[in-house]
């Protein structure tokens, strides 16, 4: 019995090592990152948590708030491929994967890759795009694979997306469809900054300023700190707390007050997600167990865009995230 507890505590002494050790490359990211962006710092962890999660983000926010910057920053701060792919009305399929063209030299067809074949991709102005287009990209970030012709190549790892959409009250932007947002593991929506943050980003830019930003994370970090994300505990009243919230979502089963508010909850999908980004969040705070403050912590970028308002809640200015906090203070902590 004791050579067990011996066991039990050298595994757990490894474990808040290697948080240790995660946690201080995690900190030199946005140190790194800080050099060139002012202030947004639930965007840039809302990014590192999509990639030590395994999935993509969805940012929401008017232009001019560093989105692009931030995304280019991470992938110099990363040992990452680029690659920024503006989405126009225009925009074709081929555009994003990829085509096979004929090399007349040899008279056979070779396939030309897209951009999409990068480690990181800034979809900018998602919400601009055809339906064709969004799902050529959506369906690359499901299947982490793409066929060109009749071939069928594997993506990069890490490979994550950064999607962008201005508010759909803006001219030409059209909404992407629910089963489309569920692919997205987050929902950003970025706020301006504050007029702090402002003065510095006018001290700093208001002269060319182009900071060199040193790599500080390799890839085998992102796999080091991914199998660290793993090892982190979910104590099972948390696992039924976050399953609580998620059916607390839907109509079915118990009625609650909110309901009303609901057209269409959040799909089993939200319940991966929120799992997995909550022992994300534990690490960011050096622990190797999730709390509760972790699930609420990342509940709303979780689950804004999985919560559908019903037309009640709009005649009544409630947004999803409003929703999202009605859940919150309703379903018990355990």
């Amino acid at each position: 019995m004791s050579e067990q507890n011996s066991k039990t505590k050298d595994a757990s002494r490894d474990l808040d090592r290697a948080i240790i050790r995660a946690s201080k490359r995690l900190d030199l990211c946005r140190d790194e990152i800080g050099k060139a962006v002012i202030g947004q710092r639930e965007m840039i962890n809302g990014r590192l948590t999509g990639i030590l999660a395994g999935g993509h983000v969805l940012l929401e926010g008017v232009p001019g708030l560093a989105k692009t910057l931030a995304i280019r920053s991470l992938s110099q701060v990363l040992d990452a491929s680029f690659s920024r792919i503006q989405f126009t009305p225009d925009l074709l399929p081929a555009d994003l994967v990829g085509t096979m063209i004929y090399r007349q030299q040899t008279g056979e067809f070779i396939a030309r890759k897209g951009p999409v074949f990068s480690n990181i991709i800034l979809a900018d102005e998602i919400n601009r795009a055809p339906a064709k287009v969004q799902s050529a990209l959506l369906e690359a970030m499901q299947e982490r694979q793409v066929t060109i012709g009749e071939t069928t190549f594997e993506l990069p790892n890490p490979f994550f997306v950064m999607a962008t959409q201005n508010p759909i009250e803006q001219e030409g932007t059209y909404p992407l469809p629910e089963a489309q947002l569920d692919r997205f593991i987050m929902k950003l929506a970025i706020t301006y900054p504050s007029a702090g943050e402002e003065l510095d980003i006018l001290r700093r830019v208001g002269i060319e300023y182009d900071p060199k930003l040193d790599t500080v994370l390799f890839a085998a970090d992102i796999q080091e700190i991914r199998g660290v994300v793993e090892k982190i505990s979910v104590d099972e009243r948390i696992e039924k707390y976050i399953v609580e919230l998620v059916t607390a979502s839907r109509k079915h089963g118990e009625p609650r007050s909110f309901h009303r508010y609901i057209e269409f909850g959040a799909s089993p999908r939200a319940s991966i997600y929120l799992y997995r980004c909550a022992k994300v969040h534990a690490l960011f705070e050096s622990r190797g167990h999730v709390l509760p403050d972790d699930v609420k912590a990342v509940a709303p970028a979780v689950l804004r865009h999985r919560i559908i308002p019903s037309y009640e809640a709009e005649s009544e200015q409630l947004s999803s995230t409003d929703l999202v906090d009605l859940l919150l203070s309703t379903v018990p902590v355990p």
